[in-house]
């Protein structure tokens, strides 16, 4: 689990102290296990659930009770092996899922881990997370970055697994029209995911006119401008569907609110699939009836993310997905610029993702924000 450390030439890293107390201390860190390695943090990207915690220290059912360092969307270089690794070598570059699971349940056993209710993640409490200068994870979870795949883009393999994960539970393919509700990051990244599936049109819609002109910037056919109000509902469903100009085969809804989930069940074509991304609210009012019972429009469910990073990495790395642009502010690891890292996140606008970077010092990661990724998004 790691300490908090004493000082001297102790691992730095961010401790969550309380609500909108973020402070870098020492941070001693856990022992070498014979599978695990010891990585430099060298990118480490802001999660709007992140930020979540800072301002209320809870998500969902997740509580922060104690200290804790945050983040986990990250990536760094190999120091050191434990004496069982055998797949990496001091000086390799990877990119770290962050997820630990128990390899023993009928979840993890059936290829599924993603579900293993026995998950111990990277900055989900009370697991220690990696803003920090360098973490000790298992072997296994961290995956060699190619030469043509900078740092920053490797840790970029945290959100886009979402979007993996998701088009894949869809089976996006040539032959799927996909309308996006949510013009997030996860939005985007599963945007970005669905046309490297093949998708041939892709309309998004959302409520900011920023993020929708930044979608459009990125690869949107069309983007519908809508309301949080369910009263413009029949009218934003008519405009979304003159928009795709066809059947909508496929819709992700990744916010997660009644209205979104709504929108997405009338405007799916009948027989079509929905695949709830986003997790805004826990309950919702929704019209199933109408929509599941009498149009059989499947809705599944995607929940963080299993054996994706082998793609994304060459998604990447092939050119098919380019997350550089998302990649918007970057800061060092001193006490003034993580607070100065969070709070633009926390205001997005036209920040998308803020990283924490030692290309600008030795020392330290870098900070990364993706666009407007709020609490309403799933990233992890």
């Amino acid at each position: 689990m790691g300490e908090v450390g004493d000082g001297g030439e102790e691992n730095m890293a961010a401790w969550l102290l309380g609500i909108n107390n973020l402070k870098v201390l020492p941070y001693k860190l856990p022992p070498l296990g014979p599978n695990d390695v010891r990585v430099r943090m060298k990118a480490v990207g802001i999660c709007g659930t992140d930020v979540h915690y800072l301002k209320t220290m809870r998500m969902t059912h997740y509580v922060v009770k104690e200290p804790m360092v945050i983040g986990h969307e990250c990536a760094g270089i190999i120091e050191e092996l434990g004496s069982e690794v055998k797949s990496l070598a001091v000086g390799d570059r990877v990119a770290v899922e962050p997820g630990m699971t128990c390899g023993r349940c009928k979840y993890c056993k059936a290829g599924r881990y993603n579900l293993c209710d026995d998950t111990k993640s990277l900055g989900l409490p009370p697991i220690h997370g990696s803003l920090a200068n360098q973490l000790v994870h298992p072997a296994d979870l961290c995956f060699k970055l190619p030469d043509n795949v900078n740092l920053e883009e490797g840790a970029m393999c945290e959100p886009l697994s979402v979007g993996v994960h998701a088009c894949r539970r869809a089976n996006i393919n040539p032959e799927t029209n996909v309308l996006i509700v949510g013009a997030g990051t996860i939005g985007l990244v599963t945007m970005f995911t669905a046309r490297a599936f093949g998708s041939p049109r892709i309309v998004i819609a959302d409520v900011d006119e920023q993020r929708l002109l930044i979608a459009k910037s990125l690869g949107a056919d069309e983007f519908v401008k809508v309301s949080p109000s369910i009263e413009d509902l029949d009218q934003e469903v008519e405009q979304i569907k003159k928009a795709m100009g066809s059947d909508i085969d496929v819709t992700f809804d990744c916010a997660g609110f009644s209205k979104t989930m709504s929108t997405a069940l009338n405007a799916t074509r009948t027989g079509g699939k929905i695949c709830l991304v986003g997790m805004g609210h826990n309950e919702m009012t929704i019209p199933l009836t109408s929509a599941v019972a009498a149009r059989e429009v499947d809705i599944i469910g995607a929940f963080r993310y299993k054996e994706t990073w082998p793609l994304c990495i060459e998604l990447i790395r092939s050119g098919k997905i380019d997350v550089k642009p998302l990649i918007t502010h970057r800061f060092g690891f001193s006490q003034e610029e993580v607070e100065e890292a969070f709070e633009v996140s926390a205001r997005g606008g036209k920040a998308i993702k803020i990283s924490l970077s030692s290309y600008l010092f030795s020392f330290s990661p870098f900070l990364i924000s993706y666009h407007d990724k709020t609490k309403n998004e799933r990233g992890s």
